[in-house]
């Protein structure tokens, strides 16, 4: 059995927790929002035709922004078609999937549904095909009260209130090849800084994110953050990362070690971003939106759902919806650790996506909706990580990984707050050993356990189903013992455990 020790520190903090750390993305993509969050023939719908199951388990999720309404779609979408009287909306021709849009879902609706499941509306415009006069029209429908053309063009569609969205995404991913409008960094900045300046001329308070690289591993990755921030600084607030991980070739140990490439992802970003600072010499800082990240299989997309007839253009179609494992939500619970870990930069992120494709939420038309296994990473994170995230001090062995080197066998990290108290989350990466942790908390006073759980099965393929919805789940840890300032328990193979500590009475 492998031995690890953590001392935990409430001294000596990374940064103050932000909740839109837990957010999502919701893509007219595939089934997420047709037949996922959208089903008016479903027994459970509700009278605008969205499903209250669903609806349900995005609020246990504890999902705190959304990104709508992409992704690539954005690149080709006209935000007008999804508003108004619904009969009247057009069909389009979505490229970025080769699918066919109804747009029986657009802004108004969507943020109706974000208002019942609590959560903060985070809209992406158009730079791909379009640009600013169009990012300036959808922010004066969505934000101005009343007065002008389109403001009272949303009043008399029945949303009398400004929408009030605070957080805008200058376009989608337009360093890539794939994308409607693709650009180079020069050109794309010179729009993105239009747009921004735009924008800020009608509220100077809107909070922007400039595309960054749709991968740390794109050619461009680094000269584009450059670049683009060269001409943004002034005018935004965070740059985007996106990054997606599975396994290659069976190499289960790399890819249990994917937050490791996220962690240099990251920091290389920040050293760009505080780089092109340095070179402004300014006094702001930009932070980082990671708003996509999640496990995702594109190599089973590329070869088996991609959709390229000329004349096959399905409403809706089943695409993108990967069955995640336990060995996927253990990946997934430690790239949680690595964005809780750069907290003080990381300050917006977005699992992507929420419903049905990448998701943690599936759904059956006219039948159930079950979470995946990376739900509980996700929805236990979001529900304990509060205050701040500490700096922690982990002594555990290495292994040897194909594509990082070598890399600690524990991920761990921990946040503190003065009131929830203190939560810890770990991950063992091994494949085949238990690792017992001894945890140094005497620097925390007097605490006593709270819980201890653990997603952990024996099959580390094994996976939640239409017809098997809870094979896998969260289990009581009953190896936790706290003794004397040290708290011992024991990290089964492949697994990630989530525990609290609160103040004794």
């Amino acid at each position: 059995m492998i031995s690890a020790h953590l001392t935990i520190d409430p001294h000596f903090t990374v940064g103050a927790i932000n909740r839109r750390l837990f957010g999502s993305f919701v893509e007219h993509l595939g089934r997420c929002v047709y037949d996922g969050l959208y089903e008016p023939a479903h027994p459970d719908a509700n009278e605008d035709g969205f499903r209250r199951d669903v609806i349900a388990l995005v609020k246990e999720l504890g999902v705190s922004t959304v990104r709508y309404p992409g992704g690539n779609f954005v690149s080709g979408y006209r935000w007008e078609d999804g508003v108004g009287d619904r009969a009247l909306r057009p069909t389009r021709m979505d490229l970025a999937w080769h699918s066919l849009e109804t747009n029986q879902i657009g802004l108004d609706e969507f943020a109706r549904w974000l208002g019942e499941v609590g959560s903060e509306l985070m809209y992406a415009v158009n730079l791909g095909t379009r640009g600013v006069q169009e990012a300036l029209d959808v922010l004066e429908y969505a934000n101005v009260r009343s007065g002008t053309a389109l403001s009272d063009q949303r009043v008399a569609n029945g949303t009398t209130q400004p929408h009030d969205i605070r957080m805008w995404c200058l376009g989608n991913e337009m360093d890539g090849p794939w994308q409607l409008g693709h650009s180079t960094a020069e050109d794309y900045g010179q729009v993105a800084v239009k747009a921004a300046r735009a924008m800020r001329q009608l509220d100077p308070d809107l909070e922007l994110v400039v595309c960054g690289s749709s991968g740390a591993g794109m050619p461009t990755f680094g000269q584009w953050e450059r670049v683009v921030l060269e001409h943004t600084y002034d005018e935004v607030d965070y740059i985007s990362c996106h990054a997606y991980y599975e396994p290659h070739g069976g190499d289960f140990g790399s890819f249990l070690a994917s937050a490791v490439d996220m962690d240099r992802f990251i920091e290389s970003v920040v050293a760009t971003a505080d780089h092109v600072k340095a070179l402004r010499r300014s006094d702001k800082t930009v932070d980082i939106s990671f708003d996509e990240w999640n496990v995702w299989y594109q190599s089973r997309y590329n070869e088996v759902d991609k959709i390229t007839g000329v004349d096959d253009w399905p409403v809706a179609p089943r695409l993108l919806e990967d069955s995640y494992t336990v060995l996927d939500a253990v990946v997934v619970g430690s790239l949680l650790i690595s964005l809780l870990r750069h907290a003080d930069r990381v300050t917006s992120a977005s699992l992507a996506q929420l419903v049905n494709v990448i998701a943690p939420i599936m759904t059956e038309p006219g039948g159930p909706a079950w979470r995946q296994t990376t739900f509980f990473p996700f929805a236990i994170t979001s529900a304990l990580a509060h205050g701040s995230t500490l700096e922690l001090k982990l002594d555990c062995p290495r292994y040897a990984t194909g594509l990082y080197g070598d890399v600690p066998v524990v991920d761990a990290v921990a946040t503190h707050d003065a009131e929830a108290g203190t939560a810890v989350f770990l991950v063992n990466r091994s494949l085949e050993e238990a690792v017992t942790i001894e945890i140094d908390v005497a620097l925390l006073g007097a605490v006593e356990l709270g819980s201890v759980r653990t997603l952990h099965d024996d099959d580390m393929h094994a996976a939640n189903t239409l017809g098997e919805p809870d094979r896998v789940g969260m289990k009581h840890n009953d190896t936790a013992r706290l003794v004397g300032g040290v708290l011992t328990l024991t990290l089964p193979p492949v697994s990630w455990t989530a525990l609290t500590l609160a103040w004794a009475p």
